[in-house]
């Protein structure tokens, strides 16, 4: 993104601030979908984007006729739409504050404040990201599109973190070559984990929004049984089982079963591709690829503990949505991995 010796002065300070803004920001948005998701808020609003054709809830609250008639038969809690509709808010605002950036890397596109390309496709995925949030309410928690819309909000988050670590890259000097044929091997696995991580990512919201989590109440086996009787055909259809709403699941045990049980699996699958590639990484002669390695051991290890602990303590919301901040910080510091594994250019 820069040039070899370029200074941080190329990218003032207001910029980065905006940036690392909307990456914090980020994060919040995740973690608090996931807390709205697991707290069974979604649809505490069930209409967009308003709440009850209101902006608060308190003014839906207030307004006699959603207390007579509510919409779509579902009467106002306003502890749920107060969670959804906070949610909505720290959407929007990040939505807005990604309009920002377009709008600097724009008007400084010859100075190369900010890669255009780049903050353009980011809010091409931000507008993607507010469609599936509108969807998630309106087709009553789908469960494809709210895992959808759960993978577009790691992406952001990820790709607001790989912007970050790119415009703090403008600060260092290139760093002194790497061992190139061991540098290529840890690029090569720290780019296979992060694909099986997005997978599992994936896998998790299918897990949530399914409402399979409690499917295998026991750990490490499911069930009292290592191989639980599970229907893996009928659990990863993803044309789904119609339904007037999907709130709670429609999924019969089996195929639940199926749904958490492939989860725990990718979990070990994780393990293992992350676990190499940090090795891989720590191998390297680099402070800032050992670094972001030895982030990705403790987040790792930190994602398995927590959904360990989750599982035998009977699944609290606290720890599910940890779980949930867990697989996001995860996330971020296998971007960070793989950034770090390329020198600034």
């Amino acid at each position: 993104m820069a040039a070899s010796g370029e200074t941080i002065n190329t990218v003032p300070l207001f910029v980065r601030s905006l940036v690392g803004a909307c990456l914090l920001l980020c994060l919040g948005v995740v973690v608090l979908g996931a807390y709205v998701r697991l707290s069974n808020a979604g649809l505490g609003c069930p209409d967009w984007p308003g709440c009850y054709g209101h902006l608060t809830p308190t003014a839906a609250a207030a307004d006699a006729e959603v207390r007579s008639a509510p919409l779509s038969g579902r009467p106002l809690e306003l502890g749920k739409a107060w969670r959804e509709m906070v949610h909505r808010y720290a959407a929007g605002t990040l939505g807005f504050l990604i309009v920002m950036l377009v709008l600097i890397g724009a008007m400084r596109w010859r100075d190369r404040v900010l890669p255009l390309n780049f903050v353009v496709a980011l809010l091409a995925i931000v507008i993607a990201q507010g469609v599936l949030g509108m969807l998630t309410v309106t087709r009553q928690l789908t469960p494809l599109i709210v895992t959808l819309h759960l993978l577009f909000g790691f992406t952001t988050l990820a790709l607001l973190l790989w912007l970050v670590l790119s415009l703090e890259g403008h600060a260092r000097e290139l760093r002194p070559a790497l061992t190139e044929h061991i540098a290529a091997r840890a690029r090569a696995l720290a780019l296979v984990g992060l694909i099986a991580l997005g997978a599992q990512i994936a896998l998790g919201g299918w897990t949530s929004s399914n409402y399979a989590a409690a499917a295998c109440p026991d750990f490490p086996t499911c069930q009292a049984q290592w191989w639980p009787a599970a229907d893996f055909r009928t659990a990863f259809d993803l044309r789904g089982t119609p339904a007037p709403t999907y709130e709670g699941g429609v999924l019969d045990t089996p195929a639940r079963t199926a749904i958490q049980f492939t989860h725990r699996l990718g979990a070990l699958t994780i393990t293992a591709a992350l676990g190499v590639a940090a090795i891989a990484a720590l191998r390297v002669r680099d402070k800032f690829a050992q670094r972001a390695a030895g982030l990705v051991i403790a987040a790792l290890a930190l994602q398995l503990i927590i959904g360990v602990t989750m599982v035998v303590s009977g699944f609290p919301l606290l720890l599910a949505t940890a779980h949930s901040a867990g697989a996001a910080l995860l996330l971020m510091a296998t971007v960070g991995l793989n950034r770090a594994l390329r020198a600034p250019a």
